[in-house]
């Protein structure tokens, strides 16, 4: 029984060495290498706005600057110190095309470098005019219609039809001009401040020579209304753009000047 306890008491000496060992060896060794540093983030100074920057403001010195961009997310149409370093103050003078939000990139299509003229003048395309019209809440939609919105422009007159007694006066309204935009209502050029609808007294629109010329002529003929288009319908080519059927129904206007009778057709 002597015996039987002693080798009882050697195997456990025997086993609690091997595990004094083995601790002691995860101890002392070495702790595993630590990982790489990740590579530096590559960078790129872009220029924003400072500030917002609404339609029709003439940048100032202070309303751009650099801000430092991951070069991986800046977009190509960003501007870039390393491309052009003296950008903050060529950008000086030029006038909000689109409105920037303060932190938003400045891109070139967002502004028209146009110093001495006024905004209508730099933002026009090539080949544009712009023509004002008298307005109110009855002939502007009550109201609804905003810059940038596109609209159409009917004429109420008075006719002369045939009748049983003769000549009978009456009214006929014809759209003279389709889709064109609305460039400002009043002196506004944008909706300011959450305001939804501007009740104006005057609406200038974007159109073509011809356009403006049977513009003129038609309101020394009756009453222009403005009737706004759906989003969807404001895309250039729209389906009623081209209806030949509605164009057959508004007749020529005829205009009087000095005695000699002028016929335009409405576009």
């Amino acid at each position: 029984m002597k015996a039987a306890r002693l080798v009882v008491l050697g195997v456990a000496l025997a086993a609690g060495g091997v595990a004094a060992y083995i601790a002691s060896s995860h101890r002392e060794a070495a702790p595993p290498p630590a990982a790489p540093p990740p590579p530096p983030l590559a960078t790129v100074d872009v220029l924003v706005a400072k500030n917002d920057l609404e339609r029709g403001k003439v940048i100032g010195d202070g309303d751009v600057d650099w801000q430092t961009w991951p070069a991986a997310s800046a977009n190509p149409t960003f501007i870039k110190r390393t491309d052009r370093p003296d950008a903050v103050h060529q950008f000086s003078g030029a006038i909000v095309r689109v409105p920037v939000a303060s932190g938003e990139p400045i891109r070139e299509p967002s502004v028209v470098f146009a110093k001495g003229s006024g905004f209508l003048a730099a933002v026009l395309p090539k080949g544009m005019r712009a023509v004002a019209m008298d307005v109110s809440a009855e002939t502007a939609a009550g109201g609804f219609i905003l810059p940038d919105d596109h609209v159409d422009v009917l004429l109420t007159r008075h006719d002369k039809i045939a009748g049983a007694g003769g000549l009978i006066d009456s009214l006929v309204s014809e759209t003279i001009l389709r889709n064109v935009q609305v460039l400002a209502i009043d002196q506004a050029v944008e909706e300011k401040g959450g305001q939804k609808n501007v009740v104006g007294k005057t609406a200038t629109l974007e159109l073509t020579l011809d356009q403006a010329e049977t513009l003129a002529l038609a309101r020394q003929q009756g009453t222009l209304s403005l009737a706004l288009r759906s989003l969807v319908d404001s895309t250039p080519g729209s389906s009623d753009d081209n209806d030949e059927d509605s164009v057959k129904k508004r007749g020529p206007i005829n205009t009087v000047r000095y005695g000699v009778s002028t016929v335009s057709t409405p576009r």
